[in-house]
């Protein structure tokens, strides 16, 4: 285990290995392959792949957030920044005007650097980096230049999953919190709800090399998350999202000690009403079943909300 006081980055920021990931994730982008969808579009020539996003980062929003989870928004809030465009199809999205319209300002690295910087001016916990699968590189940019400007909070990777092993490895030490969905346990529902039939594997192996870099989540002593995985798990009606699946791969091959957070929010958005197993809230009783399960698998970690 690091050390959970100092965020990984300004360590690397020391040694110059920051700037020399930052580069190298930039120059990536002449063939793209930072999710794990591997384009190799030339994105530094503006072109798009599946992400629909170009050369710059675009911002949908920044604010200090008091919705996250305990461990995250603490007493001050967890200080997010919503990217716009995403690098999945889910039919369901409740931000699908971010994520599929792709509603927000394209943001130069130093007005991304100087947003971190706000955020902990606030007195933000973190930065917490929402839907970043698809602009890392741009965040690496912004992160050199913030941290030269005095950054100094833990980074979160508020991260839908489905992420290219090139683009973790290159964060490495930076992230200290990843905090992945996990979405899908059979590949069937994940190509019919979010079109792409490899997101089990891809988001389990994914989720193993997270837990290899950062290890379970350490909280210090007021409770706030300093280092760690955190998975967020949505609830799908009529259990389509293989709940007891997930519980159990996280409890056996990840660590028992994993902290979940169990989600009962799940309404019926975007393109929902063409699927009828979707067209409709989950139920109470759905819920406390996916808790049940998720005990049962032997974890014992959990944020309910």
């Amino acid at each position: 285990m690091t050390d959970t006081l100092t965020p990984g980055y300004l360590r690397l920021h020391q040694t110059g290995e920051l700037r020399a990931r930052a580069e190298k994730a930039w120059s990536n982008l002449e063939q793209c392959r930072g999710c794990a969808w591997l384009c190799h579009v030339n994105r530094l020539e503006d072109a798009t792949g599946i992400c629909g996003n170009g050369r710059r980062a675009k911002v949908s929003s920044c604010f200090p957030h008091f919705g996250e989870e305990d461990c995250l928004r603490g007493f001050a809030g967890s200080g997010t920044i919503f990217f716009a465009h995403c690098n999945l199809r889910c039919q369901f999205c409740q931000n699908y005007d971010v994520s599929q319209l792709g509603e927000g300002q394209e943001v130069a690295p130093e007005t991304l650097a100087t947003m971190m910087l706000n955020l902990q001016q606030q007195g933000c916990h973190n930065i917490n980096f929402v839907s970043p699968s698809h602009v890392v590189p741009q965040i690496l940019i912004a992160l050199l230049l913030a941290a030269e400007a005095g950054l100094r909070l833990p980074l979160v990777y508020n991260t839908g999953g489905y992420d290219s092993m090139h683009t973790l490895r290159l964060l490495d030490g930076i992230i200290d919190i990843y905090m992945p969905d996990m979405k899908y346990a059979d590949p069937d529902m994940a190509l019919r709800y979010s079109k792409i039939s490899d997101y089990p594997a891809v988001n389990q192996a994914a989720v193993r090399e997270m837990h290899r870099q950062v290890s379970d989540l350490v909280l210090d002593e007021r409770g706030i998350a300093r280092q760690g995985l955190l998975v967020r798990h949505l609830v799908l009606p009529n259990q389509l999202a293989g709940t007891a699946e997930i519980a159990h791969f996280l409890a056996k091959e990840i660590s028992g000690n994993t902290y979940i957070n169990v989600m009962d929010q799940y309404r019926p958005a975007y393109c929902a009403n063409r699927y009828p197993k979707l067209n409709r809230p989950t139920t109470r009783n759905e819920y406390r079943q996916s808790v049940k399960q998720v005990r049962t698998a032997g974890l014992h970690r959990l944020d309910q909300r």
